[in-house]
């Protein structure tokens, strides 16, 4: 005959409770120091990824407005050449209407060379001022670049502090996860994102459970200290754990944090 499977107590129950709000809450402590910094090195990144994006883009403007001021002066070139072929062939017109005529070419290509000499000054400022821009826009992003630097370095150096003992505790939180049963796991993770501190099981202190004002009656504290059964705190929606069995799971799992560590 196949024997009977050991019934967990409440008070293991209660003491598997506490030490994953142990482990989560080292967790949330880790994830604490990091605090926005993750969040401040994308945002840098984005902000040093925009600013070389528009300063390409400034520059293939200026790229464009120089090939502008070379064509303008290819024109006023051969304006000039148009201009001293049609004075030559004045001295060889046969009348009046002919002279009108090559007289009018000259005029026109007298207009094309300063059109093409104002476009000129206007393509130069643009130029002057898009160059004012994109050295403001420089200077920017070397500072911001500076910044992003000295964010990484920081993320890094907290990263390779945490990292190791984050993954440790997470895989533990897990595996305590494991032993508890999935009712009380889904109470236990309901709590906790429904609190700003997010602790779901805390020990009862000074009268009053962790975290609250509203006192704890005597005959509730007397009857959470007995371990018999799980209980909750009606004004916070808490576990409540008897401050004993908080101290001895707490000092429990200082040491195994430890030892996973070594």
């Amino acid at each position: 005959m196949a024997k009977k499977a050991k019934e967990i107590s409440v008070e293991d129950k209660l003491r598997a409770l506490y030490d994953l709000q142990i482990i989560d809450r080292r967790i949330d402590e880790i994830r604490a120091m990091r605090g926005e910094l993750p969040l401040e090195v994308e945002d840098l990144e984005s902000e040093v990824a925009g600013l070389e994006t528009r300063m390409e883009k400034v520059n293939n403007e200026i790229a464009d407005l120089d090939q502008d001021i070379k064509d303008k002066l290819l024109l006023i070139k051969e304006s000039e050449e148009k201009k001293a072929k049609y004075a030559k062939d004045q001295d060889q017109v046969r009348n009046n209407r002919e002279f009108e005529a090559v007289a009018k070419e000259i005029e026109y290509q007298e207009l094309e060379i300063q059109l093409a000499e104002k476009r000129i000054k206007e393509f130069s400022a643009r130029i002057d001022a898009k160059k004012e821009v994109n050295a403001e826009a420089g200077e920017r992003l070397a500072e911001r670049k500076q910044h992003l630097e000295h964010k990484v370095a920081e993320l890094d150096s907290i990263m390779s502090e945490t990292q190791k003992e984050e993954e440790m505790l997470l895989a533990k939180s897990q595996e305590t996860k494991g032993t508890i049963e999935t009712r009380l796991v889904e109470a236990y993770d309901r709590i906790r994102s429904a609190t700003k501190n997010k602790l779901a099981v805390v020990s009862v202190e000074r009268g009053a459970s962790a975290g609250s004002f509203f006192v704890i009656p005597p005959q509730r504290q007397m009857e959470l200290a007995q371990r018999k059964k799980i209980m909750i705190d009606e004004h916070s929606g808490r576990i409540l754990v008897d401050p004993l069995l908080a101290q001895e799971e707490e000092e429990k799992m200082q040491k195994m944090i430890a030892g996973w560590l070594k």
